[in-house]
Parts: C-alpha cells; structure tokens; sequence
C-alpha cells in the first residue's frame, strides 16, 4: 500500500482515479473486524490515539467511507466530526480551536470528515472567507496574499507534529475522484429520489472551480506529507476499493506498533484470581 502514500511532490492529474480491487467488499471485511479488535487492544493500552483526516471533492465518497470502514469498531472507541461551515463561535477563536477541542482522546480514534485543511482549500478558493475570521493583520483580500499561505501552512505543519510527538498517530486520506465520476454521482443524487436531499445548488457552484480546487488540493498535500504526518491519495472512482484501501492502510501501519498490547495484571491479582472465582462462585 505503499504506492498510495505521498513521499516525494506529487502532480495530480497524473495519479490514478480508478482502481478496481476483486472481491474488495469481502476483503473489507475481513479487516475491518482485524481493525475492530485492535483498537479494543488500544483501548486497553491507552497511549496512543489515531487521528483519520479524509478530504475530497464534493461526492468523493467520505461519509459512505466512514460507515463501512469502522463498522466493526465498539461506539467507546471511535469519534467522528463532520467540519462545517465555522460557526460564529468558533470564528471568535483562532482556525484551528475547533479542530484541537475535538481531537481523539488516548486510546480513541478520531475521524475528521472535512478537517483543518479546509482552511488551506475552501479559503484559498474563496479568500473572502477569511475576512470572517476577524484577523488583525488582514483587513482585506488583498493581505491575504502568498506570505498568508505560507504562514499557515508552517502552522498547520506545526499542529501536526506536536500531537506526533504526544501520542497520536495521524492518517491523511485524499480521495482523489475524477470530475466525470463526480459528475455521474451528482445525477444519481438528482435521480433517486431518496438521494435528493444530498443534492445542493452551490455543488454545482464548487464544480465550476474543480480545476482551482485541484491546484490548492496538490499544493496543500506537497507542502504538509510528512513523515509523522503523511498523505496517502486513494483512487475514489470505485467506492468498495477506496474503502478498502484506507481500511488496508490503517491495519498494516497500526500493526507495526509493536508495544501496542493490553496491559498485565498485577501480580498480586493474577495470583488471585482462582480466589476472586471461588468468592463470586459462592455468593
């Protein structure tokens, strides 16, 4: 799985949208329980916390994915926030308070559905956006100019490898989906009536922007794949594969964390255990 993770600047109209895994629906289950069960061990080991970022295009298959993926997962350990549009709240506090209060506590998994990249992405298409934020040295669009960019990809940067540092290991999912596979999942929404809901106006907005969103999405990752850190772009076209992939990647990675196990009992309660049999046995 090592093919889908981003070590070296990538170009993205170049990486693969479409790949089609046989049997992948089976395969999936297979290691979504392996995946449920280790995060029981985690749990119990309670030192590390997982933090899943996905991000994609509109239709790219996120909310579906989060269903499938962690299914097998007990409702204790896992976490799951959808980022919206910043409330008025949360715009009183600096763009990434509302990302930090909602981070996976030890032995939890936290998924982000939308994430603090959205301050890079939907703000770098629509900078307008960031006059909202009230920040001192921006007053207009035109402050918010390249040194803005840069300045808060440091931060980002920054965010992430002090929570490596501390215990969370973090997992970055791009799902890279094509603009007609998008387009044919727009029609679906408008199709099916029971899908209708799915469906707003400004998507087809956002899609007239798909070539500014791709340039900022490549930006965004080149600059913050890092090794404590790291992106990973899944081919999004076929839903079952892309679930698969994710589910793949987080089981092999997680595994090679040899130290990860349930905690011992104390002696002097192991040593006692036939006792504690023998006292509740004769209530």
């Amino acid at each position: 799985m090592d093919e889908y993770k981003v070590r070296s600047k990538i170009t993205l109209k170049h990486l693969k949208t479409k790949v089609v895994i046989d049997n992948a629906k089976q395969q999936l289950k297979v290691i979504r329980k392996q995946l449920g069960d280790l995060q029981n061990t985690m749990y119990a080991h309670n030192k590390y916390a997982v933090l899943v970022c996905l991000q994609g295009m509109d239709t790219a298959g996120k909310d579906s994915l989060v269903r499938e993926v962690f299914k097998d997962f007990n409702v204790r350990g896992v976490n799951v926030h959808s980022f919206k549009v910043p409330t008025e709240l949360e715009l009183s506090h600096d763009y990434l308070w509302r990302h930090y209060i909602a981070l996976p506590e030890r032995g939890k998994f936290g998924i982000f559905n939308r994430t603090h990249y959205e301050n890079v992405l939907v703000t770098r298409v629509h900078p307008e956006y960031i006059l909202d934020e009230n920040i001192p040295s921006v007053n207009s669009v035109d402050d918010i100019n390249e040194v803005f960019w840069d300045k808060r990809f440091e931060q980002i940067n920054n965010f992430e490898r002090h929570l490596a540092e501390n215990g969370t290991l973090i997992f970055k999912f791009f799902l890279n989906l094509s603009k007609s596979e998008q387009k044919n999942r727009l029609l679906r929404r408008l199709n099916k009536q029971e899908k209708n809901w799915k469906f707003s106006p400004g998507d087809l907005k956002e899609r007239k922007l798909w070539d500014n969103y791709q340039t900022c999405y490549e930006d965004a990752i080149n600059r913050t794949s890092k090794p404590y850190a790291p992106w990973y772009t899944i081919p999004a076209d076929d839903k079952p594969t892309a679930r698969y992939l994710v589910a793949k990647i987080l089981f092999d990675t997680l595994i090679q964390y040899t130290d990860i196990k349930e905690p011992e009992l104390d002696d002097n309660i192991k040593a006692n255990i036939a006792l504690y049999k023998e006292h509740l046995q004769n209530e």
